[in-house]
């Protein structure tokens, strides 16, 4: 099937092939029909299958036929398409999808970028013309409303992209204050690699009679990606690490550890042993964030050491290896961090370091995957540690998400309740 069969115009058409489309993933196969007919979408399909592209080629052309031509362009434009995203770094790279697809088009389609971080003047002046197609972070959204930078009551078109963060608690406070803002009737797609069972649940709630989409992980769709499970002592890890870049020669490695401390104690250990790596986390500034990023996909770093944060909306062409330095909370997340590589048809490698503690955090890890692989031992890095006795502490959960509630879900979960008990304010 090609993109004149799924409905696309020809312009759209020449710009996917020049953006390097060549032909619709099983997502895009599936989703821009319906997005087309105004439907809404539930999507999900594993990561690095073509997501972006599913919901922006069919929106474009739905701009396209609403959108006045340049000549006529009004003085101010309405922004009719809002893509809500996690992260300030999937913000840049869905904007720089849509910019590339909309550049060659004759009709004039302005993308906004808003996302934390960095000061909030720019963004409003890059605004005060208005944007036809809004890419934000609901933080940054909120604060350019109350500075009366812009206006949410046109908007037809709603994207959650990584839908299933910003339905967690952690987004929930905004994304209600969000969508009190745009019209009742509207357009809503929902695309994600993962949806937990509680977060389908409030997916339900936005959507009206959706086209549900999930692409299965078909061996043909499978990204080609080879797991390994190495059993290590906690303290033994670092030295690990060092040993596979240097007998694998690997040149570019994103290290997932647990903690912001870890990225900077792992980072500089590699770094005074002679590997070329950095850190990469959320308490770093936006401008050294993107610097990390645009040096790795550079090839200037051989190790980029990061929390979950660069677990979603980070695509790195030709990334080799991932390495779970820390294994994730969840088998979720396990998703995530290994889908950043083996993307776009490339092969990678995933590797988890498992010790005596985790060992039953990821034998859990591996139910929920439907994976099973040998836990290795490697010469030299033979481990000594017993796993701790089982007690109410340590219940052999491994402290999988879902099991036990993490310092910060209980925080969230004594918000939440707190909110329930105030009144509602009246309504203006």
């Amino acid at each position: 099937m090609n993109f004149a069969e799924l409905g696309l115009n020809a312009e759209l058409q020449s710009s996917a092939a020049q953006a390097g489309f060549t032909a619709p993933t099983p997502v895009q196969i599936e989703a821009i029909g319906p997005v087309l007919k105004g439907r809404d979408v539930l999507a999900t399909a594993q990561t690095g299958s073509g997501k972006t592209a599913a919901y922006v080629l069919p929106l474009l052309q739905l701009l396209m036929a609403v959108t006045a031509p340049r000549d006529d362009a009004p003085k101010k434009r309405t922004t009719q398409v809002l893509v809500l995203v996690p992260t300030r770094e999937l913000a840049t790279q869905v904007s720089d999808v849509l910019r590339d697809l909309a550049r060659p088009l004759t009709q004039s389609i302005k993308v906004g970028t808003v996302f934390g971080g960095v000061s909030i003047n720019p963004q409003m002046m890059s605004l005060r013309s208005g944007a036809d197609v809004v890419v934000a972070t609901p933080g940054r959204l909120l604060d350019l409303v109350d500075h009366n930078a812009l206006h949410l009551g046109q908007v037809q078109h709603l994207v959650l992209d990584e839908a299933d963060r910003l339905l967690d608690l952690g987004f929930a406070e905004e994304l209600q204050r969000i969508l009190a803002l745009l019209p009742t009737k509207r357009q809503n797609l929902l695309f994600s690699a993962t949806f937990e069972p509680t977060v389908q649940t409030l997916a339900e709630a936005l959507l009206s009679n959706p086209a549900r989409i999930t692409i299965a992980h078909t061996e043909a769709h499978t990204p080609d990606i080879a797991q390994r499970a190495i059993q290590v002592d906690e303290k033994s890890r670092t030295a690990l690490l060092r040993h596979l870049i240097k007998t694998h020669a690997w040149k570019r490695v994103l290290v997932f550890v647990a903690t912001r401390y870890a990225c900077e104690h792992v980072a500089n250990k590699l770094y005074k042993a002679g590997v070329f790596a950095t850190a990469f986390h959320g308490e770093m500034s936006q401008g050294a964030r993107q610097d990390v990023l645009a040096e790795f996909k550079e090839d200037r770093w051989e190790v980029v050491v990061t929390t979950d944060l660069a677990a979603r909306g980070i695509d790195i062409a030709q990334l080799p290896v991932v390495v779970n330095y820390d294994l994730p909370r969840s088998a979720t997340d396990y998703t995530h961090r290994i889908g950043r590589t083996g993307r776009a048809g490339a092969s990678g490698e995933a590797v988890s370091f498992v010790t005596a503690a985790t060992l039953a955090h990821w034998q859990l890890i591996q139910k929920r995957q439907k994976i099973q692989l040998p836990v290795e031992v490697l010469e030299g890095f033979e481990p000594t540690e017993v796993p701790p006795p089982v007690s109410p502490l340590n219940d052999g959960t491994g402290g999988i998400k879902g099991k036990r509630p993490s310092k910060k879900d209980k925080l969230r979960a004594a918000a939440a309740a707190t909110k329930a008990e105030r009144p509602e304010p009246p309504s203006e």
